[in-house]
């Protein structure tokens, strides 16, 4: 009796560590989910930054260069 009762007493242990084992992993699997989307929207939120930035430069770069061509030519006209 007392030998099926030290037996049972080790499935019950061996399945409460494999439920302890299965709950570990899915929780190990959240994670590593959660911590790839926070740096796929980092990245994205980096690269659409750089983007923002290219876009303001090329606009002041092209305003600079049409008022600079403006001022020459309106000097040659009237020079």
């Amino acid at each position: 009796m007392k030998m099926r009762q030290s037996l049972a007493d080790w499935e019950r242990a061996f399945v409460r560590e494999i439920s302890l084992d299965r709950r570990r992993r899915d929780s190990l699997r959240r994670t590593a989910e959660q911590r790839a989307l926070k740096r796929d929207i980092d990245k994205r939120h980096k690269r659409g930054s750089v983007r923002y930035a290219l876009l303001v430069l090329t606009l002041i770069m092209t305003a600079v260069i049409v008022t600079v061509v403006m001022f020459r030519t309106l000097y040659l006209l009237l020079g």
